[in-house]
């Protein structure tokens, strides 16, 4: 992986984004290309749920320093393109990333290439596997460096400099960022015309001669199509951002905790498979911890996140043993259980969905929601509780029916105060316990069209109005202004019983460190009012938990025409000065009734509405 670039430019809002981008580019270079949140050619992984990340070279253990002696080893050993899609596969990988021009493992190139510089192989490992995986309706990307540091990295020098100087009629130093920039941009040039049916690059980071030299531009003219993807950097070029092996979280398994890249930018979660060691192959059979693997992927679909995830292949191809066993397991686990992730986006963000994270008696997973069909949800229980039952919120949908999804067994349930009550689960997994959820429709939220919206104080283009809009790339922002609060007028007196707040995931949701934390509700206070200027005391008042996902303000019963919702404090510590006191709302919903009780299908005299997702 690799170190930040310069243009970190965190969660800005893309029209900010590609505004400023625009304006700098025209006063200094090329005319840049688009920087779009969301693109057509994003599609295919916006429909995937999983990737599989192959770092692979010439110091794959045991390490060769002569290109065509390794390039020997792997043919005589047997490599197989068919293999690593087939290894795919089990783990309901649609795409592959080849990473073997990378800093640190010798900058081989697996295809032949004119450009001297680095280890280019004779044999086209590139091009089978690209064949390989368009035969079973799988996807490849290209790993791209932009890297030199490690160019002497075990006392080899691995970059050719004088090759390439020669190739180009002029000195470059290829140890030099500005040189192995033109040399690595040389290489993409040479890839995008040789692979037509490469799908992108994955690219470690920035390099200012890319930049300067108009190289995205060229990708999105030569290859509209192809995805750009970055490592750890929110880069608005770039059609994904990839967060590297996060840990810390509790539960261990729940990696969206580490993730501040919001809905609905194209998110990868990258993580190794192994236990222990490097990234790629170093001559150990590390153990693979199955629960750990399972739960990133289950909690990352959860979330509406990528499963990035690393398998160490050996010099032959072939995965360690303790590797290939795993991905065993995981296809007869997963084949049972894919149904529930599979067409589905993560639960209780900007798609609707039941409210993930902590539930009761210790309790713990995520909540998926099918795209095709809005009342079809699945809860992930990947912690059980301590008892035979599980509650969560419903959201305001009413359910009509629960099962075990592995048996199709119904489960009784009761439904009253906002929640679901799922009983006499017996068949608990030791992984993730799925159960699907029927539901009829939202019922009891107030029509975001009939509620105006105002605020205390708004940043400039993030007015309060952004919390009622339904669309995720807009949001009200508080200008680093505590206390403040927004106020919504129903425009005549309604019901009110609760506050279902989504905030926006541009933080991590715990403290990482103290430069990274989390910009969400602390303390707060919710008051209401007939005429919008007498407000008495607060209804209610309370700390909200520091955690991803949709958070919900009970209200006792109560009829007005105003609620007023006043943050005053953040979780964010000073020592934090890109979080601190700073509040990103996506949307708030005003709940005017709980959804009816048991199974009856009585709205109970809450007004049933079809939400936007």
């Amino acid at each position: 992986m690799g170190r930040r670039s310069r243009h970190r430019f965190g969660a800005w809002p893309a029209a900010v984004l590609s505004a400023v981008i625009a304006l700098t580019l025209a006063l200094t270079g090329p005319t840049p290309a688009r920087a779009e949140v969301t693109n057509p050619r994003q599609q295919w992984l916006r429909q995937s749920q999983a990737g599989l990340f192959l770092h692979w070279g010439m110091r794959t253990s045991p390490g060769y320093t002569s290109c065509s002696a390794w390039e020997k080893a792997v043919t005589d050993g047997g490599w197989d393109a068919d293999y690593w899609v087939a290894e795919a596969k089990k783990l309901h990988a649609s795409y592959l990333v080849l990473a073997s021009f990378h800093s640190r493992l010798g900058y081989a190139r697996a295809w032949p290439s004119a450009i001297p510089g680095s280890c280019s192989t004779k044999r086209d490992f590139l091009g089978e596997l690209i064949d390989a995986a368009s035969a079973q309706g799988l996807k490849v990307m290209l790993y791209m460096t932009d890297d030199p540091q490690w160019h002497a990295e075990g006392g080899h020098e691995w970059l050719d400099s004088a090759a390439y100087s020669s190739y180009k009629g002029h000195d470059v130093d290829l140890t030099t960022r500005d040189g192995f920039g033109e040399y690595s941009y040389d290489n993409f040039v040479e890839v995008m015309r040789k692979y037509p049916g490469l799908s992108g690059f994955w690219i470690d980071n920035d390099n200012d001669y890319w930049i300067d030299h108009g190289l995205y531009e060229k990708i999105r003219a030569d290859r509209p199509g192809w995805l750009l993807s970055n490592n750890n950097e929110d880069t608005p070029i770039m059609d994904t951002v990839s967060n590297e092996q996060k840990t810390g979280m509790t539960p261990a398994y729940d990696y969206p905790q580490a993730i501040w890249t919001p809905q609905p930018r194209l998110t990868e979660a990258c993580f190794k498979l192994p236990s222990s060691g490097a990234w790629w192959y170093s001559g150990t059979d590390s153990a693979v911890d199955q629960g750990l693997t399972l739960g990133r992927l289950i909690s990352d679909s959860g979330s509406s996140v990528k499963s990035l995830m690393a398998e160490t292949a050996q010099v032959n191809g072939r995965f360690p043993g303790k590797q290939e066993a795993f991905n065993n397991y995981a296809k007869t686990y997963l084949d049972k259980i894919w149904g529930s992730l599979d067409g589905t986006e993560g639960g209780g963000y900007s798609y609707g969905g039941l409210q993930p994270g902590a539930w009761n008696d210790g309790a713990h997973g995520v909540t998926t929601v099918s795209t095709a069909d809005p009342d079809r949800h699945f809860v992930h229980v990947l912690t059980r509780p301590s008892g035979s039952t599980l509650t969560l919120r419903d959201n305001g949908y009413k359910a009509t029916g629960v099962t075990d999804y592995r048996t199709g067994k119904k489960l009784d349930f009761r439904q009253s105060d906002g929640r679901i009550t799922i009983s006499g689960i017996t068949d608990w997994d030791p992984y993730d316990t799925v159960l699907a959820v029927r539901t009829d429709g939202r019922q009891g939220i107030v029509p975001p069209g009939s509620v105006t919206a105002s605020a205390s104080v708004s940043a400039s283009g993030h007015p309060a109005s952004a919390v009622l809009d339904g669309d995720p790339q807009t949001y009200w922002d508080n200008n680093t202004t505590l206390p403040a609060s927004v106020t919504l007028d129903l425009r005549s007196a309604k019901s009110i019983r609760y506050l279902a707040v989504n905030q926006r995931e541009w933080s991590v949701s715990y403290a990482r460190s103290d430069t990274e934390q989390s910009a969400r509700i602390r303390d707060y206070q919710v008051h209401v009012s007939d005429n919008g200027r007498d407000w008495g005391s607060p209804v209610a008042s309370g700390t909200l938990p520091s955690a991803r996902g949709v958070r919900f303000i009970d209200i006792p019963a109560t009829t007005k025409r105003y609620v007023r919702l006043t943050v005053n404090s953040t979780w964010a510590a000073a020592t934090d000065t890109k979080h601190y006191r700073k509040l990103l709302l996506d949307e708030v919903r005003i709940g005017s009734a709980y959804p009816g009780s048991g199974r009856t299908t009585t709205d109970g005299g809450a007004p049933r509405i079809r939400t936007a997702r």
